[in-house]
């Protein structure tokens, strides 16, 4: 279609678009509608206010966080100590909000109680689980026996590890043995083992039936029995003339009665090396055996008077100047003493070293 508008002529062609003007003198075609659109928009680009270019500028650091994580903490880089520690001050006490680390009073008095009767409802589920536990336990006799290994075996004295070295003509190398075995045998003299214990018939098993709760009785061992190695007649068992005294006792087990029905015994060798430097060793009392009348034993609680049975090794034939190792072990039924791995059980091994 063309028309002629104020003495131009205007070629129009429609389309789906609308109508369509040509303009032949510019020899461009002007679409109604989008030609003022785009020279609104160039116009808007040219006439931009600056505060329109700080919200584009905050778009792109909305855009980019890592971008502005790194301003955050140049941001952070810059605070002096004072305004940390006002930042700081602030964190511990806010009296605007009137908080203490971020929490008003009514907040920790909430929080601090829940946690006081949490713990305390913990606290109570396990002093109820321990004392169900304990109802379950005997304070006098284990609950489970069925592990319990034979009895092992200690020496008296003790005092530096299992080799005792001295010098017969030097008393300072021999007297802190005899103090040892003076000490330890005090419980053992007689008039204090006819005061609080009692005789008994030997060969047999002292058994004492009743409530396990009663108080039991213990046999009566005097220190008389040890003979030579005593300390009553020679008060240095031995050590200022050489041939030394030694005490042999074995572990207490509650409810053990050791050898079935048969005293069990003790006897010395040489552990390693040449036999003849062990030559002769006496024991006490006896023949050197556990009396049956001492066992068994009922446990600290009840057997309060208990005193262990002792076995006296006296050596009075070793080699002098020289260490002689030496291996006492115990022998009668049920009893293990050959374990290489267990040096107590059933047997000790010690070495003696008598200088002139």
């Amino acid at each position: 279609m063309v028309r002629r508008e104020k003495g131009e002529m205007v070629l129009y062609v429609f389309g789906r678009h609308g109508a369509i003007a040509l303009e032949p003198r510019v020899g461009v075609l002007v679409t109604p509608g989008l030609d003022r659109n785009a020279s609104a928009v160039g116009t808007e680009g040219q006439h931009r206010s600056p505060h329109q270019k700080m919200e584009n500028k905050q778009e792109e650091k909305v855009q980019d966080p890592d971008r502005v994580e790194d301003d955050t903490k140049t941001d952070m880089g810059r605070k002096t100590w004072a305004d940390l520690s006002g930042e700081m001050k602030m964190f511990l006490w806010n009296p605007e909000e009137r908080t203490c680390m971020g929490r008003t009073a009514k907040s920790w008095g909430l929080i601090l109680l829940f946690y006081f009767i949490f713990y305390t409802c913990l606290a109570g589920m396990f002093a109820f689980c321990m004392y169900v536990m304990l109802l379950t336990l005997s304070p006098y006799t284990p609950t489970y026996r069925d592990r319990v290994s034979p009895p092992g075996v200690m020496i008296r004295p003790y005092l530096n590890g299992f080799t005792i070295a001295f010098n017969v003509s030097q008393p300072s190398t021999w007297q802190p043995y005899v103090d040892s075995m003076h000490h330890f045998l005090a419980a053992y003299d007689d008039k204090v083992q006819e005061e609080k214990n009692i005789e008994c018939i030997s060969g047999q098993y002292f058994i004492q039936g009743g409530n396990e709760s009663e108080e039991k009785k213990a046999c009566q061992f005097k220190r008389s029995l040890l003979q030579n190695c005593s300390g009553i007649e020679d008060p240095t068992f031995g050590y200022s003339k050489g041939p030394p005294c030694l005490l042999l006792k074995m572990n207490r087990i509650i409810g053990y009665r050791p050898g079935a029905g048969v005293p069990v015994s003790v006897d010395c060798k040489v552990q390693k090396g040449n036999d003849s430097h062990l030559r002769s060793v006496d024991f006490y009392p006896g023949n050197g055996t556990f009396d049956l009348m001492y066992y068994p034993y009922y446990g600290k609680i009840t057997h309060v008077n208990y005193t262990s049975p002792l076995v006296a090794m006296h050596f009075t034939d070793v080699k002098r100047n020289y260490l002689v190792p030496i291996q006492c072990s115990l022998n009668g039924k049920g009893i293990i003493n050959d374990v290489n791995s267990d040096r107590f059980l059933g047997r000790i091994i010690f070495t003696l070293n008598i200088g002139k």
